[in-house]
């Protein structure tokens, strides 16, 4: 049985869904019933690289979720409006919608899944994180037995395009930042990838699925690439990391009345050069679920990009076939949308939250100054994994630079000890400060 297409958006990810559409020959045989009957976009004087039946294209969104041909809406307009609205449009109309928009289901999510729960339309978005790796159904249905305790993962690929070329060829932010541009990995205004703030919808969604509660998205402490320094790449490979935009939820606890307790953020995080993560470069993405009973299962593959994304986009087209053609029609709400399923969910209060720290120290190149560091940091119960000291004549420098990792510790504690260092008169002031896996 057919299933009328309508397609909002022709871009990058647009032209990708429509030529998978177009070439159905070799694929899964379900995908003949795809039929792509409307496609919206928002300008019709932009040049394109598909071609399109007469009649197909035109610029009246609205027009073709309307469309009584359109079973099915395929958002992938990008930003928050008109594609909020256009997706309750189809969902009020009672057609499922396929989205890859994370702005808008990271921050809009509640009010489209009660809207899809009242009206029993499905809502899908694998292509929303991690572009070609399956993650979102996995979470939903594949680990559905675990105990989700920790997702990680590198979910911006062109943080890590960026972070590869400064390791590899020790150049700064601003010249990788302008090779991502030249080879179009990165926007002309890159600061949702650089800032951190794209990873930070993608998590804010994966949190809401590993732990079956809504994130609130704006809570979300983000800090993305564009202030990390060379000097903290080279350090870090010299003692045996190198230098990640990781996206992280993880289960702390559960409070007394019921709800999980939970630390979802994202920041620059020196990772272990033995650590599963430490090996995904380029414009790659990568994500690491641990659970209880099945352990580490890492999804590695392209991030961004019309063939990947589109690849998951189609996939979640076909979920929808498929279940159509078992139902035979009959619309069904996927549970996991549903408001009557969720947990209550709140992310913990900063300070209380426990990591492992780097910190780079300017200092003046006296005796017992490590001596000094080390007593502030233990006086607020920090334990020190390693701690290094730079000689200052090799640079031709006056000063010295102390670069120390702690073991995990309380932030408030952190901070404080920090505050201390901070006081000492051989201290000139704090570097820079990441997080460490």
């Amino acid at each position: 049985m057919a299933i009328g297409i309508g397609l909002l958006g022709l871009g990058t990810v647009g032209s990708g869904v429509t030529r998978i559409l177009q070439t159905p020959k070799g694929r899964q045989p379900l995908l003949r019933q795809l039929q792509l009957r409307r496609v919206g976009v928002r300008s019709l004087s932009k040049a394109r690289d598909v071609t399109l039946p007469q009649g197909v294209l035109g610029d009246d969104l609205e027009a073709v979720v309307d469309d009584p041909g359109v079973e099915l809406v395929v958002e992938v307009l990008g930003g928050l409006e008109p594609a909020r609205s256009l997706i309750l449009r189809a969902i009020a109309a009672g057609k499922p919608v396929v989205t890859a928009n994370k702005a808008v289901i990271a921050r809009h999510g509640a009010e489209l899944n009660a809207a899809a729960a009242e009206q029993g339309v499905y809502v899908l978005m694998e292509a929303a994180v991690g572009g070609g790796i399956p993650i979102i159904e996995p979470l939903k249905q594949s680990l559905g037995a675990n105990r989700i305790e920790r997702v990680s993962g590198i979910i911006n690929g062109t943080t890590n395009y960026i972070l590869s070329r400064m390791a590899e060829e020790g150049i700064s932010f601003a010249e990788a930042l302008t090779a991502a541009q030249t080879l179009g990995y990165a926007e002309a205004d890159p600061s949702a990838d650089v800032d951190g703030h794209d990873a930070a919808d993608k998590i804010a969604i994966v949190a809401g699925l590993a732990f079956g509660g809504l994130v609130d998205r704006a809570r979300v402490p983000t800090e993305g690439i564009s202030r990390l320094q060379s000097a903290d790449i080279a350090y870090a490979d010299k003692l045996g990391y190198c230098v990640k935009l990781l996206a992280t939820a993880e289960r702390l606890d559960s409070a007394a009345d019921g709800a999980e307790v939970l630390d979802v953020r994202v920041h620059p995080t020196l990772v272990p050069k033995t650590h599963p993560l430490a090996g995904v470069h380029g414009v790659n993405n990568a994500v690491l679920v641990e659970g209880d009973p099945v352990g580490r299962v890492m999804f590695y593959g392209p991030g961004a990009g019309s063939g990947p994304t589109a690849s998951a986009v189609v996939a979640d087209m076909l979920n929808i076939a498929a279940i159509r053609e078992v139902a035979e029609g009959s619309p069904r709400l996927d549970p996991l949308l549903a408001a009557s399923s969720w947990r209550q969910c709140r992310l913990a209060q900063p300070q209380r939250t426990r990591h492992r720290n780097y910190v780079r120290l300017g200092v003046v190149d006296n005796p017992g100054v490590i001596g000094g560091i080390g007593c502030c940091f233990g006086d607020e119960g920090v334990s020190i994994q390693s701690i290094v000291q730079t000689d200052p004549r090799r640079d031709g420098r006056d000063g010295a630079e102390i670069v120390v990792i702690t073991h995990e510790v309380e932030e408030g504690r952190f901070q404080r000890a920090l505050e201390h260092i901070c006081a000492l008169p051989a201290v000139k002031g704090i570097a820079s400060i990441h997080r460490t896996l």
